[in-house]
């Protein structure tokens, strides 16, 4: 569900237009909604509080690759959500929006020495560790500190999914975690050591999935482990569950009911006395957001191509070009006429700068204002400012008010980050 929604002919987010927004900050633009940031949180909470008895307290742990804007995360945090992070930048960002560390799980292929430290320092609530390697570094870590960390040892379950390739973790050949006899193996490693505390299993298979028979098979590796380590004399009291449930970027796309999802894990650790950590990103913020672009020109050429000219590009949501990914696109202020197929495209100098190709539209002009809906996950945290163009805008919705939450960069904040060599 979303809070985008046309009033007197008009897209609005909440109660707000986005032709005022528009007219307000300029575009591209990203918009966020927080009552639908808020509705995702409270309709996973509302699941997992249904399966106590099998779930434990479970932690809501969003996942702040997602969207790490800082308004973003403290509307979350209000809610008492936790956070997912993989880099320090990530942990002191969910610290600064005010979730806790008890709250906040440090996982991450690849944590340099600094990073465990710093993740040690803050008392996170647990380091996921994803390799013999990583787990070496970070008992010297902790031996420096004098600190015995609780850690999860991440699980690769040699069952992928996802809505691409490149978003599929949990493969055999994926670079997360370790395989089961290995995890097994490293588990008793960490509790013969005085430096780290192992406390559970993880495991993370992908993004954007859309079946619950792989999150299944994973989590029931996660229980055959739990059961063979504690045999083994070894306390396991977490499970952390990893995240990647699919959102709907289709309007009639089929998507798993979060309450089906947790529903399922329920099942699957029921008896097993542990306390359970979901991790959604892209289920919590995607149908949260919108780029809100202007339609630059409509290039209609004699072989009959018509090419609809944005002043968002691949370097404001480059998931179309990096992932193939649909996001529907829609005009503010819809007029009557019949659709016609356009190849929506960005300003940027490649011919990887198009959103869709033939994608049916009602008639669109210059000046026109059009949205990418479900933008929220995966939008503006991955943008950058490639032909040197400024970063789009961010801007959080509550009700009727708002507020840009990352202003866009002049040229001349840009070029200060750039001091010229002292030769030059």
């Amino acid at each position: 569900m979303h809070h985008f929604e046309l009033k007197d002919g008009v897209l609005h987010a909440e109660g707000v237009s986005l032709e005022a927004l528009a007219a307000e900050v300029g575009t591209p633009t990203y918009v966020y909604s927080a009552a639908t940031l808020r509705r995702h949180y409270q309709v996973m909470r509302a699941a997992c509080d249904a399966h106590r008895s099998a779930l434990g307290e479970a932690l809501i742990a969003f996942a702040v690759k997602a969207n790490s804007n800082l308004s973003v995360l403290a509307t979350l945090a209000r809610e008492g959500c936790g956070a997912d992070t993989v880099s320090e930048g990530e942990i002191r960002r969910a610290l600064k929006a005010g979730i806790p560390a008890s709250r906040i799980i440090f996982s991450g292929v690849g944590k340099t020495d600094a990073e465990l430290a710093f993740a040690i320092e803050q008392g996170v609530r647990q380091i996921n560790v994803e390799s013999s390697a990583e787990l070496d570094r970070l008992i010297v870590v902790a031996r420096s500190k004098a600190a015995s960390p609780a850690i999860a040892i991440r699980v690769n379950p040699r069952i992928g999914a996802g809505g691409h390739a490149k978003i599929t973790t949990g493969g055999a050949g994926d670079k997360f975690g370790v395989p089961v006899e290995e995890a097994l193996d490293l588990y008793a490693r960490a509790s013969a050591s005085d430096h780290v505390t192992p406390v559970g299993l993880a495991c993370h298979i992908g993004s954007q999935i859309t079946d619950l028979a792989p999150l299944e098979g994973a989590f029931r590796v996660l229980r055959q482990m739990t059961e063979q380590l504690r045999a083994q004399g070894h306390s396991v009291t977490r499970l952390d569950l990893g995240g990647g449930l699919g959102v709907p970027y289709y309007g009639d796309a089929e998507t798993v009911a979060p309450a089906d999802y947790v529903a399922m894990a329920a099942r699957v650790l029921e008896g097993l006395d542990v306390e359970a950590a979901f991790e959604p990103g892209r289920l919590m913020a995607a149908n949260a957001g919108v780029l809100l672009s202007r339609v630059i020109q409509v290039n209609e050429r004699t072989d009959g191509r018509r090419f609809l000219v944005l002043d968002a590009a691949m370097n404001d949501l480059m998931r179309p070009a990096l992932y193939d990914a649909f996001h529907d696109v829609k005009p503010v202020r819809p007029r009557e006429g019949a659709a016609l197929a356009h190849d929506i495209v960005g300003p940027v100098c490649e011919t990887g700068d198009t959103f869709a190709r033939d994608r049916a539209l009602a008639p669109l002009q210059a000046g026109d204002l059009v949205v990418f809906m479900s933008a929220g996950a995966y939008g503006a945290v991955m943008s950058g400012e490639y032909n040197t163009r400024p970063l789009a805008a961010e801007v959080l919705v509550d009700g009727e008010r708002h507020a840009v939450i990352r202003p866009r960069p002049t040229y001349d904040e840009m070029f200060a980050r750039e001091p010229m060599a002292d030769w030059l």
